[in-house]
C-alpha cells in the first residue's frame, strides 16, 4: 500500500484554479454575463447570454438571447437560438428589419428585435449539446439532458432526455425516473466549490445510485454564487 501523499501547508489555498473566464482571443461577445471558470473557445459569437460556472462553448459556437445553466458542455459549431426571419413578410431578407445597413434613414425595425428577445431559449444546468446542434427560437432544455450531434431542437426537451435527430425527438432517459429525481433534489450544481472538490473522486468511481446515498446524507446548503 503506498503511503499517502503529504499535502502543503497551503493545501486550502491551491487547491482551487483561477476562476477567471477564458475567452479565446477570436471570440466576440455584446451583453454577455459569464459564470465562474466559464471557457470560450474559438470564434465563438454570443450577444446577450447567460452563462453559468462552468459551461463552456467550444469552437464555432453561436448563441443569442439565451440563458444557460451551470456545468453544460456545449460542442463545437452548435448554433443557439438560431434566428428567425419574418417569412410573412413579402422578404425574408434583412432588407426589411435591417434597413440601415443599405439605406441612410430607414432605422432597425424594433419590432423583430423585441419579438427576437422574447423568444429566448433556456437551458438547465448539466446539459450536453453535441457537434453542430441547432437549437431553435422559444425552446426549454431541462437539467440533465442530452441533445446529439447534428440535431436541430425544435420543442422543448425534458430533464434528464437524449435527443436527437431532425427534428430533434427524445431516444431514452438518462436514468429511470427515481434516480432522475434523486439528482433535483441533490442539486450538486449549486454546490460550493469545497464540496465539489470533495466529491469529485465519488463522481469518478461510484455508481450513480451509490454516489447518490453517499452524499444525500451529507449535502451541503447551495452556493449563493451568481448563475
Amino acid at each position: 500500500m503506498q503511503p499517502e501523499t503529504p499535502r502543503p501547508e497551503n493545501f486550502e489555498e491551491l487547491r482551487f484554479r483561477d476562476s477567471e473566464p477564458k475567452i479565446a482571443t477570436t471570440a466576440e461577445l455584446k451583453r454577455t454575463k459569464l459564470g465562474r471558470y466559464c471557457e470560450i473557445g474559438q470564434r465563438v459569437v454570443l450577444r446577450e447570454v447567460e452563462l453559468g460556472d462552468f459551461s463552456y462553448f467550444e469552437r464555432g459556437g453561436e448563441a443569442i438571447h439565451s440563458s444557460i445553466g451551470r456545468f453544460c458542455s456545449i460542442a463545437a459549431n452548435v448554433r443557439i437560438n438560431a434566428l428567425a426571419h419574418p417569412m410573412e413578410r413579402l422578404t425574408t431578407h434583412k432588407v426589411s428589419y435591417r434597413p440601415n445597413e443599405y439605406f441612410r434613414w430607414l432605422p432597425v425595425d424594433q419590432s423583430v428585435v423585441e419579438a427576437r428577445k422574447a423568444d429566448a431559449v433556456t437551458i438547465g444546468h448539466d446539459v450536453w449539446i453535441g457537434h453542430g446542434a441547432i437549437v431553435m427560437p422559444g425552446v426549454a432544455i431541462g437539467n440533465g439532458a442530452v441533445v446529439g450531434a447534428g440535431a436541430v431542437v425544435t420543442h422543448d426537451i425534458p430533464p434528464f432526455t437524449i435527443a436527437a435527430g431532425v427534428p430533434a425527438k427524445p431516444i431514452r432517459e438518462r436514468f429511470p425516473p427515481e434516480i432522475a429525481a434523486r439528482i433535483t433534489a441533490l442539486a450538486w450544481w449549486d454546490w460550493p466549490l469545497e464540496t465539489l472538490f470533495d466529491a469529485i473522486p465519488d463522481m469518478q468511481v461510484l455508481p450513480i445510485e451509490a454516489f447518490l446515498d453517499k452524499w444525500e446524507r451529507q449535502s451541503p446548503a447551495p452556493s449563493t454564487s451568481a448563475k
